[in-house]
C-alpha cells in the first residue's frame, strides 16, 4: 500500500474507533487524504448518504411521539368514541429495538481489520520492491547508451552465465 493508501487505512480505522466512542467520524481529516477528483466526488456522495441516514435515525426514529390531546378530540367527536380509541392506543406496546446484528458482525469486522493490516504490510513490502525495481530500470535507461557488455553483465551475472553456456555448448540459436 502506498503512503496515501496507508494514511487512508489509518484514517478509516480512526473514524471507526471515534464512531464507536460516540465522538463521530472525522470526515475532514479523511477528505484531505483523497487525491483524485473521482475519489472526492465519491467521498462527498458517501458523506451525504451517511448524513441523510444518520439524520433520519436521529430525528424520525429516536424521538417519542408527541402526546395526543384526548380532551380536544372529546369536545369535537364525543367521549365514547375517543375513549375507545384511547383505550386501543394505550394497549399498543411498541417493542424497543434490541441490536442483535452488531454483536454478530463485530468479530468479523475486527478480523477484517487484522486482515487489512496484514495486507497493508504485504503491500508496503511489494511497493518498496517495485520502487527499487523502477529506480534500477530508470538508472539502466540513463546508462544503457554508454554501457559496455561487461558493465551490463556485472549487473546481470545470470545472463552472462546463460550466454557463456550457449557458447560453450555450441548453441547459436538455430
Amino acid at each position: 500500500m502506498s503512503g496515501a493508501g496507508k494514511k487512508v487505512a489509518e484514517a478509516a480505522a480512526k473514524a471507526v474507533s471515534k464512531a464507536k466512542g460516540g465522538v463521530g467520524i472525522d470526515w475532514d481529516g479523511m477528505g484531505k487524504l483523497l487525491v483524485s477528483d473521482e475519489a472526492r466526488k465519491e467521498f462527498v456522495n458517501l458523506r451525504r448518504a451517511f448524513d441523510e441516514v444518520n439524520h433520519t435515525l436521529q430525528t424520525k426514529f429516536s424521538q417519542e411521539p408527541e402526546p395526543i390531546d384526548w380532551e380536544y378530540y372529546r369536545k369535537g367527536i364525543g367521549s365514547r368514541l375517543v375513549d375507545m380509541y384511547k383505550e386501543a392506543y394505550d394497549s399498543i406496546e411498541i417493542p424497543k429495538y434490541v441490536d442483535t446484528v452488531t454483536p454478530q458482525y463485530k468479530p468479523k469486522f475486527e478480523a477484517l481489520l487484522v486482515e487489512l493490516k496484514e495486507a497493508e504490510q504485504k503491500s508496503l513490502k511489494e511497493s518498496e520492491r517495485l520502487e527499487k525495481e523502477i529506480a534500477d530500470v530508470q538508472e539502466m535507461k540513463k546508462k544503457i547508451s554508454t554501457m559496455t557488455a561487461d558493465e551490463y553483465f556485472a549487473k546481470h551475472p545470470e545472463l552472462k552465465q546463460k550466454f557463456d553456456d550457449e557458447i560453450r555448448n555450441d548453441y547459436w540459436g538455430y
